[in-house]
């Protein structure tokens, strides 16, 4: 399922991230790697804040659309 669809608080596995070359090295640079565990923390008016390791991100929903996750 794509990370917006993931429950708060909830840890999930990155199982494949789509898109552009561009997007995917976008992505990477921001932590998210097949295989990492991921938590959204808040989702405010499209965008979301996600725990990638340990640091806090905000990303757009487009964005987020591209990282698909498993429980």
């Amino acid at each position: 399922m794509p990370l917006p669809y993931a429950k708060k608080g909830e840890g999930v596995v990155v199982k494949r991230i789509s898109g552009s070359e561009t997007v995917k090295k976008r992505l990477e640079s921001l932590g998210f790697t097949v295989g990492g565990i991921v938590t959204v923390v808040s989702d405010m008016a499209g965008d979301l804040i996600v725990k990638v390791k340990d640091s806090r991100i905000a990303i757009n929903r487009e964005l987020a659309n591209h990282i698909f996750v498993s429980v």
